[in-house]
């Protein structure tokens, strides 16, 4: 037996109707036939609630004595005992009397779901663990009873059931909440305006949340890169330059002006781990970011307009802040920047912001140099001082009458040297200090103008300088190496982590994967190749990029796992210390692509396993429904041959009627066995071309009785893409099966309609319709719903009617009826550019009926 579904009414106080709310829900599905119970409910002396009790089966309540008083509880064992389709409980956070079977009322739950039974609940807004510090800073109580976030947001369903401040005190007033003797307290205390006013917003953004996380995981199902702009989502781009926190201040601000709207601060850093900015301030801007309630994100990517925008479209946003180029005019002979691009690039489903601040056009230096461990600026400006500081100098000594003596002269050269170490690194330095020792001994030591030393003192004077020259810069080369390797050790721990948090997660996209590992490295495909043997040729398990290697033999770069597997990269060679990371990779690959053949495996297994489950209610259906029709075939055809009766004109005919019904019944089953059977092998090939919906349907009607069906087709409408033959079936079979179960001499009703790039076909009846729990199992094949007499068909004709729709790029969907009754939906698509026909054939009397 599977887990029952958990459904909760989430309020954001007392009073707003979750419990009323709750038994509503009860009454509605008892009414539908549902098998539903009280296991526990609360209703507090409230007269409506009360009232909304009666008509219910309600499970009596365990007594637990405790300190000398009776206390009642939910009867768990008598729940499970009884097991019911669902269970109503009321307040999912109260704590149990000691000595209950356990401490938490959802814990009890728990117990009841995983028995299959369904469970509606309640809960308020400020009883949630994480919420109770910011519930008890607003109303200064705080909750003692609390249930783990984690049980309600896995929770199938969740209600808000929202009530206006206003309208909660006036409820309460009336005396629908609370005793009169206790209206003026809380009025006073608890359930002050301002209070209502802020559980409200708490309630509606949690639920906002749950919404979103609900959206991500469908857009993610389905692909969906394009943006809906169902919430503000602002993505904020850091440099780590200190224009960023008038950035964040801007985006705060614009977030502040609709409710509900998110920041997302992103830093992009280059994949090798070069970077010019600043750790400080990003941490400050991290800080700042938090402040505001935004999210910081940290992201790899070497192209920093694509990174900026797929990050953006990737969490939805609809704004991107960023802030107007620190380039110099000179500097833009590189490129239009990083903002020119994005707002080029971002389409029309993504507004671009650009914001002035104080470092406009201050210069951002030289582009950086990839290989290089410090900036192209420090390296040019290291030369300069190193190369022609020192003539400078000397040019300035020369021109004094009386100069500083020689032991001064070699300080002020060691001063040049060391500035162009601190500045361009070990060449540069070692540069200045050959220069210098050559214009020191040809200018300033004794004799001068000539390259000899005469005094043993200036020559040991000259080789310190030189010494310590070199020292220096050996130091500053080394600790711009060691930055250097904590960058790209940073970065390696980063895309290591991100492979640990995937294999957590159990992440099973092989082509994700493969992606980014083109992008962390720069290549241009990546190709996971994989062979049987050490004899067998190799072939392509996955790739990405354009043009991948087929052997690893021809790759820029190989990365065996294994004996028989390999990860081959093309676009350029990659250094020695990447393919440790690129090692990481390839062993995460290899681990997706197992976990992608076992879920195969599986589903293949389970794909069996539904086949025999078919082919064994295919001997049922065969052992009854089709023997059905054919023994009154029989019967009628051998009393028609038996010679010892003679039968009358009007007889005969009856006799042969009924022949002609078990054929035709015995047609349609066996029509809808080889539909099945076709759908189940996979070989039904829709031939899709344009068709008005008023040239299919009533040609589909012909099978019910004349007056049974409303028809309602507006002329309006757009043609859809779809294959006629196919779509009649699906009509055909939806529209019987309603009037089947329609009750007499009530027509159905059969309308179209049209919602953008899709078209409609709504089929409503007023049967006593389906549970939601059952909607689904009614497509499933040889599925009949509640009461269905045998003979009245072998349950195909709903699963036939969705795989054809499918198979059509449509839908089928069943939906409640409002007032009671079941709407089958068809989705289909509508076709691209064409209008509907002007000179439309009108209707068939019969199908407008």
């Amino acid at each position: 037996m599977g887990r029952g579904t958990l459904r909760i009414y989430l309020g954001a106080a007392p009073g707003v109707g979750k419990t009323y709310a709750m038994l509503a829900e009860a009454h509605r599905r008892v009414e539908r036939g549902t098998d539903c119970v009280v296991a526990l409910v609360e209703h507090h002396d409230r007269p409506r609630t009360e009232v909304m009790l009666h008509g219910l089966e309600q499970i009596p309540r365990s007594e637990i004595d405790y300190r000398s008083a009776v206390f009642t509880e939910m009867d768990v064992d008598a729940v499970l005992e009884r097991a019911p389709a669902v269970a109503l409980v009321d307040e999912l956070a109260h704590t149990n009397v000691p000595g209950s079977r356990n401490a938490k009322r959802w814990q009890d739950v728990e117990e009841l779901l995983k028995a299959g039974i369904d469970v509606i609940s309640t809960v308020n807004i400020q009883h949630l663990e994480s919420l109770g510090d910011v519930v008890e800073s607003i109303t200064g109580v705080r909750q003692q009873e609390t249930v783990p976030d984690e049980v309600v947001r896995r929770a199938d369903q969740i209600e808000l059931v929202d009530m206006s401040p206003q309208a909660l005190r006036r409820r309460m007033a009336h005396g629908n909440i609370y005793q009169p003797d206790k209206l003026d307290a809380a009025l006073s205390n608890y359930f002050r305006p301002g209070n209502l006013t802020a559980l409200r917003e708490l309630a509606l953004l949690w639920t906002a949340d749950r919404v979103d996380e609900y959206l991500q995981q469908y857009r993610g199902e389905h692909n969906i890169r394009t943006t809906w702009q169902a919430r503000e989502r602002i993505v904020v781009g850091l440099t780590g330059g200190p224009e960023g926190r008038t950035l964040i201040r801007r985006a705060s601000r614009m977030a502040a002006k609709g409710s509900g709207s998110e920041i997302l601060a992103v830093y992009i850093a280059r994949s090798d781990g070069l970077t010019s900015a600043s750790p400080k301030e990003l941490a400050v801007q991290r800080t700042l970011v938090e402040d505001v309630g935004g999210t910081f994100h940290h992201v790899i990517g070497d192209d920093i307009p694509a990174a900026l925008l797929e990050f953006a479209r990737g969490v939805n946003a609809t704004q991107i802040v960023l802030g107007s180029s620190r380039r110099k005019t000179w500097q833009y002979i590189y490129g239009p920047g990083v903002g020119a691009t994005v707002a080029r690039e971002s389409g029309p489903d993504l507004d671009v912001h650009i914001v002035t601040h104080e470092e406009v056009a201050k210069g951002r230096g030289l582009p950086i140099a990839r290989g290089a461990r410090l900036g192209r600026a420090r390296i040019v400006s290291g030369w300069l001082v190193g190369v022609a500081g020192p003539l400078l100098l000397s040019l300035l000594l020369r021109s004094l009458e009386n100069g500083p003596g020689l032991a001064n002269d070699v300080l002020l050269f060691l001063f040049l040297t060391v500035a162009a170490a601190l500045l361009g690194g070990l060449r540069p330095a070692l540069a200045s200090a050959a220069v210098g020792v050559m214009l020191l001994n040809y200018w300033f030591t004794p004799p001068t103008q000539t390259l000899t030393v005469q005094d043993p003192e200036n020559f040991v004077a000259i080789v310190i300088f030189f010494a310590v020259a070199l020292a220096v810069s050996s130091v500053v080369d080394l600790a711009a190496r060691r930055t250097h390797q904590a960058a790209r050790l940073r970065a390696e721990s980063e895309i290591l982590s991100f492979l640990a948090g995937s294999v957590l997660r159990g992440e099973t996209a092989l082509d994700a994967l493969l992606e980014r590992v083109r992008e962390t490295f720069a290549m241009e495909s990546v190709a996971l190749l994989e062979r049987a043997s050490d004899v067998d040729p190799w072939t392509c398990a996955g790739f990405v990029g354009p043009a991948p290697v087929a052997r690893p033999d021809d790759a820029d770069v190989d990365m065996p796992v294994g004996d028989n597997m390999a990860l081959a990269l093309s676009g350029r060679v990659l250094p020695a210390e990447d393919r440790r990371v690129l090692g990481a990779f390839a062993a995460q690959a290899a681990v997706v692509l197992d976990r992608q053949r076992l879920v195969s495996e599986a589903d293949r297994a389970r794909r069996l396993a539904e086949g025999n489950r078919i082919r064994t209610a295919l001997l049922a259906a065969v052992s009854h429904d089709l023997r059905t029709p054919l023994a009154g075939i029989k019967a009628a055809v051998s009393s028609l041959r038996s010679d010892d009766v003679a039968w009358s004109p009007e007889d005969e005919a009856e006799l042969l009627e009924g022949i002609e019904d078990g054929a035709d019944r015995l047609d349609h089953l066996v029509g809808n066995l080889l539909d099945m059977s076709r759908l189940q092998t996979g070989t039904v090939t829709p031939l899709i071309r344009e068709i008005d919906l008023d040239e299919v349907v009533p040609m589909a009607l012909g099978g019910v009785p004349e007056g049974s069906v409303d028809l309602d087709i507006p002329e309006t409408l757009p043609m859809v893409a779809v294959d006629p033959g196919l779509l009649e079936r699906v009509v055909a079979n939806v529209v019987e099966n309603a009037v089947k179960y329609s009750p007499g001499g009530e027509p159905i009703a059969v309308a179209a309609s049209a919602h953008g790039e899709r078209v409609e076909l709504r089929v409503v009846d007023r049967g006593r319709g389906v549970p939601d729990e059952a909607k689904e199992r009614i497509f499933e094949p040889f599925q009949r719903y509640g009461d269905a007499p045998r003979g009245a068909g072998v349950g195909l004709g709903l699963a036939v009617s969705r795989g054809f729709a499918e198979a059509m790029g449509g839908t089928l969907d069943a939906e409640d009826t409002p007032g009671g009754g079941l709407t089958m939906v068809l989705t289909l698509t509508a076709a691209p550019g064409r209008e509907p026909a002007q000179d439309r054939a009108v209707l068939p009397a019969e199908a407008t009926s």
